[in-house]
């Protein structure tokens, strides 16, 4: 199968179950939102090494926002639902909480599961002082602060959601493939329950499970030698075309698995319009890892 002309490969991306938070940050200005979700996402690529995988999910206009003023939706993963109610508390806590005139809302509504009292624990910072309210139909706890008050909901919704969705973008050079990934980025953003995790939604150094020189046994992970341009002379497994000299991955965590494969799409159909890329192919370990297959060549059927 071709898309553009870049040859799509048989294979799919094989992703996992991951619980999954929506949370909403509004603050007085743009601005000041946009810092506080990028502070409370901040070291969130890969569960591998980082406490959680999280990212900045989509601005909401004031007029969509529970106080009337500009907001971003995070999303905030983790494997284990106790964690990642410990990492809301922690992020929201320090990242959040400190921030110039922010409230946080829940964001999940009814798509959650569950529920976690992170707005009911975070009160306690009040030290008696903060009081209980309504914000519409929602329940709050205004916690008095230097700055006024801070805002936050008592209860934040939660899921079972998907992440790992991935695909690979191949390129005559590097500078091609980094063109690639970025429009792939800025056309997932357009798809609503999905964060792209790492640095610009962009991952320059793939992994693998494991290490393949035996000295390194103590490594979880290490670097994925076979989609390794400056490797493929080297190594007898390289994955890398003799016409292709850069590699991106693009990583999609998400809400659902549609939601998901939605993103996996669009991104995939942004790549394909950059001239110079090559192929498109995603990563897997042949259903070991997740029980989310989503086989590229099924997305455009």
């Amino acid at each position: 199968m071709e898309i553009n002309g870049v040859y799509i490969e048989d294979t799919f991306a094989e992703a996992f179950p991951i619980w999954v938070s929506r949370v909403l940050i509004t603050a007085a200005t743009k601005r000041l939102a946009k810092i506080a979700a990028t502070e409370a996402t901040g070291f969130g690529c890969s569960v591998i090494m980082c406490p959680a995988e999280a990212g900045i999910e989509k601005y909401v206009p004031p007029t969509k926002t529970p106080d009337g003023r500009p907001g971003f939706i995070i999303e905030i993963c983790h494997p284990k639902k106790s964690e990642l109610e410990k990492q809301l508390l922690e992020r929201l806590g320090q990242c959040v909480l400190t921030a110039p005139t922010t409230a946080v809302f829940d964001a999940m509504g009814e798509d959650a599961e569950e529920h976690v009292k992170v707005g009911f624990k975070l009160k306690f910072f009040g030290d008696g002082y903060e009081k209980k309210d309504k914000l519409g139909d929602r329940t709050v706890y205004r916690i008095p602060i230097m700055g006024g008050e801070f805002i936050v909901e008592d209860k934040f919704g939660i899921k079972k959601g998907v992440a790992g969705g991935n695909f690979f973008i191949m390129a005559d050079s590097n500078m091609t493939a980094l063109v690639a990934a970025e429009a792939a980025v800025n056309a997932i953003r357009s798809v609503e329950k999905v964060i792209t995790p790492f640095p610009g939604g962009i991952v320059a150094s793939g992994s693998k499970v494991g290490a393949s020189n035996p000295k390194y046994k103590f490594m979880t992970a290490t670097t994925n030698h076979k989609m390794c341009p400056t490797l493929r002379d080297v190594v007898e497994d390289s994955e890398v075309p003799e016409d292709v000299n850069g590699v991106y991955e693009i990583v999609i965590d998400g809400v659902d698995e549609e939601s998901v494969k939605k993103a996996m799409k669009v991104g995939i159909l942004a790549a394909t319009t950059v001239k110079g890329v090559k192929k498109i192919t995603a990563g897997n370990y042949g259903g070991k890892l997740g029980k989310y297959q989503i086989k590229l060549r099924e997305l455009f059927e």
